[in-house]
């Protein structure tokens, strides 16, 4: 049976200007790092990027390196994209990135010219696009001039094969740096992707003040922690859980007694407020104006569904606010 998008996907969903620019995202974004790789059940991921959709998620963010095994999100993503969202390709917004490792050889990561320009060939290849809404570097290069992966960008732009250009993971100085010399060539940045939660705070920095002077937008990933600011955790690890995995991003060693209890203590504020916990780390990043989207994964569509909730209540009193921030020194 083919999908039919729902009529009212547009009615509930909240929509921030990205920076200065033209563009709108939508609060919440759905990122394929995790649960779309050809190891996943492509009927799950298929329901989840329905529900997305259907609840007014236009921008769907991946990267070369997304799987397991790499480049097997954007195959999938592609895939689907064919089948389910044919007709619709105007409506999304599409990101993918380069920057980790990818394949062999002195041009298979970093920020090359030569790495970017071949990296996004075979994105678009892999996903069967003309051109991507976004590119992003992925990481800063410690050895490339940052002028030439910044023109790698511009050039990309000005070729076709990304319409708007974009950094994730750069420092507050680096992102100033980045940013000053694609204005200078005529290819704006549009947005900064950071690693960002209520247990990772470096943004705050100076990275926000950067990104407000410079009107570029700002879409946090890993906001709920990679679960530490779920439910998840709260009595253990669960057999089931991404902690009690050997590979992965969060080991069993992050999962701290002081975690823990923070998290404990974070919950009876959320469910003071009628939220989860999820529900209300994602309000706390959108509670400031600065953040344009949060980008959130799921690995299935009741936990998408929730994720969503949060749009319900972003406002926090001054007194929440203080209670957060004692909890979380």
């Amino acid at each position: 049976m083919n999908y039919q998008p729902s009529a009212d996907r547009y009615k509930n969903m909240q929509y921030r200007r990205c920076g200065k620019s033209g563009i709108k995202l939508p609060a919440v974004s759905l990122g394929l790092w995790h649960n779309f790789g050809h190891v996943d059940v492509a009927e799950n991921f298929r329901k989840i990027l329905h529900l997305a959709f259907d609840s007014g998620i236009t921008h769907f963010d991946l990267a070369n390196n997304y799987g397991p095994p790499p480049g097997s999100a954007e195959e999938n993503f592609g895939r689907l994209l064919h089948e389910d969202f044919h007709g619709y390709r105007d409506e999304l917004i599409i990101s993918t990135k380069a920057g980790y490792y990818m394949w062999e050889g002195p041009y298979g990561e970093w920020g090359s010219k030569k790495y970017l320009v071949s990296s996004l060939d075979q994105s678009l290849k892999r996903m069967r696009l003309e051109y991507v809404d976004i590119f992003y570097h992925h990481r800063p290069d410690p050895d490339t001039p940052l002028e030439e992966t910044m023109s790698a960008l511009d050039l990309i732009v000005r070729q076709g094969k990304a319409l708007y250009a974009g950094i994730s993971n750069y420092p507050a100085d680096e992102a100033d740096k980045a940013i000053a010399i694609l204005k200078r060539l005529g290819t704006p940045c549009l947005i900064h992707q950071p690693k960002y939660s209520m247990f990772e705070r470096w943004v705050e920095g100076g990275l926000l003040d950067v990104l407000e002077k410079d009107g570029v937008g700002c879409i946090p990933f890993s906001p709920l922690a990679q679960g530490l600011l779920t439910n998840k955790y709260l009595h253990g690890i669960p057999e089931d859980s991404r902690a009690a995995k050997s590979t992965g991003f969060l080991q069993e060693n992050q999962v701290t007694e002081g975690r823990v209890h923070q998290a404990k203590q974070l919950n009876k504020i959320a469910e003071h407020r009628g939220q989860t916990l999820a529900q209300m780390a994602l309000a706390w990043l959108l509670k400031d104006q600065r953040v344009t989207s949060v980008l959130i994964g799921a690995s299935r569509p009741e936990q998408l569904a929730d994720s969503l909730k949060c749009l319900d209540n972003i406002e926090f009193s001054p007194e929440e606010l203080a209670k957060i921030e004692d909890i979380l020194k």
